[in-house]
């Protein structure tokens, strides 16, 4: 009987394997995001969320309050868990943690998702293709600081960064 339960469990997991997907925590995840499209991420599988609590009229009460961000950020035990079921997901070889930044796509700065996993990513801290982390940190501020001075709405800043952070002050306007 013991046997039978380890083959079949074996079985079933030769055959995630063999569809491309990947066993954890209870569930079956696609081991399908792709890297072909870093520096960004792949848009199938992080196309971005947003904190319906933050809309242009509610900019003023929530992402221009300092301390906003923070007071909403996901604990770190919840965007390590996510990072490491992420970092499989893109089929990274570097399985280092401290190599990746679990990032929100849409900051919470612009009033993106604290918790959503379609806005949370494992993003390189490294150089690829000329652009690391710190690079879209910045993108992110400078949008933060033009939608809180009132030099840009707050929805074209969300969907210039969620479509490509590495033209989406161009695509808006700031520099």
């Amino acid at each position: 009987m013991r046997l039978n339960r380890r083959l079949a469990a074996s079985t079933a997991a030769l055959a995630l394997a063999a569809a491309g997907l990947v066993l954890g925590t209870g569930t079956a995840h696609a081991a399908s995001c792709s890297q072909s499209y870093l520096p960004l991420q792949d848009a199938a599988c992080q196309p971005g969320a947003l904190n319906s609590a933050v809309t242009q009229s509610t900019i003023n009460s929530t992402i221009c309050v300092s301390g906003y961000s923070s007071s909403i950020r996901p604990s770190t035990s919840y965007t390590n868990a996510l990072k490491v079921q992420q970092i499989a997901e893109y089929g990274y070889s570097d399985t280092s943690t401290a190599d990746y930044e679990e990032d929100h796509l849409i900051p919470l700065s612009l009033g993106g998702a604290p918790k959503s996993a379609q806005n949370l990513w494992p993003e390189p801290r490294y150089d690829v293709g000329g652009y690391a982390a710190t690079d879209k940190d910045t993108v992110e501020y400078k949008l933060y600081k033009a939608v809180c001075a009132g030099t840009i709405k707050l929805a074209p800043a969300q969907n210039a960064i969620a479509t490509d952070w590495t033209t989406a002050l161009q695509a808006v306007g700031p520099s």
